[in-house]
């Protein structure tokens, strides 16, 4: 352990702080320059990047449209948050917070914002009248579900990947304690997983879609390279359930919308029609560049 630090009396802002993210992180809202966002030809328009929260969209999205649901066709435009493109005006209309990822439903008159992963979740579940039960009690569980995970993730992400994985420097108390919490979380959800094939029962639902970009990745090391610290082979229904899901036709789609690093080929850095995913993934697009 380091030497003990005394908080001021009155915090101030150190931009110098904050490791490998402190260059778009900073204690006010609002935005820092004018630009539009640009808006394509389907009824969804999405503003997102392929981090766990952006990637439960693309894969609800990506199974409306495998279901036939053909009015959830959408545009992903990217937000590289490393840039800063979530602190333009035209990001910030959409989502006052400057959170990826943002929802525009232009279907609508007039069109409809939605922001935060979870809400969007519900709103494309409800509009569509899939993946979500319709039963009360069904409905309810699934909810409950859909809410933890927007309750616990944070814990996950900014907590643990944080002191973990991106922290400039690894501190012993943070480090074990969000550990011991997201591994409580993890028996949470292998006790459930025990006495269900999937999160909210026995059909695959919005929960599920919420979950695994966090959790299904933590367990099979596709987020932190944190495995074998918290001993994920220990939680087998978890993993069950993380690898069932993974094989998703769907699943595999949506999970490379919006991603920019990573094999060329599961790069998929903008999704404007579904044959993207054949003739517009990075590895294609870099071979023809080269060719020409």
């Amino acid at each position: 352990m380091s030497d003990s630090y005394t908080p001021p009396k009155v915090w101030q802002w150190d931009q110098e702080s904050g490791g490998k993210f402190a260059s778009i992180n900073r204690p006010i809202a609002g935005a820092t320059h004018d630009k539009k966002l640009p808006v394509g030809k389907h009824p969804l328009q999405l503003y997102s990047l392929a981090t766990p929260n952006g990637v439960k969209v693309t894969v609800l999205l990506e199974e409306l449209l495998e279901q036939g649901h053909q009015d959830a066709e959408y545009d992903a435009h990217l937000i590289n948050i490393l840039d800063g493109d979530q602190f333009s005006s035209g990001f910030i209309a959409v989502n006052p917070n400057s959170k990826i990822p943002a929802l525009l439903d232009t279907s609508t008159e007039p069109s409809t914002r939605v922001f935060e992963s979870g809400a969007i979740l519900l709103y494309l579940a409800d509009k569509f009248g899939a993946f979500i039960p319709k039963s009360p009690a069904e409905r309810t569980e699934t909810l409950n579900w859909l809410f933890w995970q927007m309750g616990s993730a944070p814990l996950l992400g900014g907590g643990f990947g944080h002191f973990y994985a991106y922290a400039p420097e690894k501190f012993e108390y943070p480090i074990n304690r969000y550990t011991m919490e997201i591994k409580r979380q993890l028996d949470v959800l292998d006790r459930q997983l025990a006495e269900h094939d999937y999160i909210a029962g026995d059909k695959y639902t919005i929960a599920d879609i919420a979950i695994w970009p966090w959790y299904g990745a933590l367990v099979t090391n596709q987020v932190y390279e944190a495995a074998e610290f918290i001993e994920a082979h220990t939680y087998k229904n978890v993993l069950r359930w993380a690898e069932q899901i993974a094989k998703r036709p769907a699943v595999q789609r949506g999970r490379i919308v919006n991603k920019t690093w990573g094999d060329l080929n599961k790069q998929l850095y903008e999704r404007h029609d579904a044959s993207d995913f054949e003739l517009r993934t990075q590895d294609k697009i870099e071979e023809n560049d080269t060719a020409k």
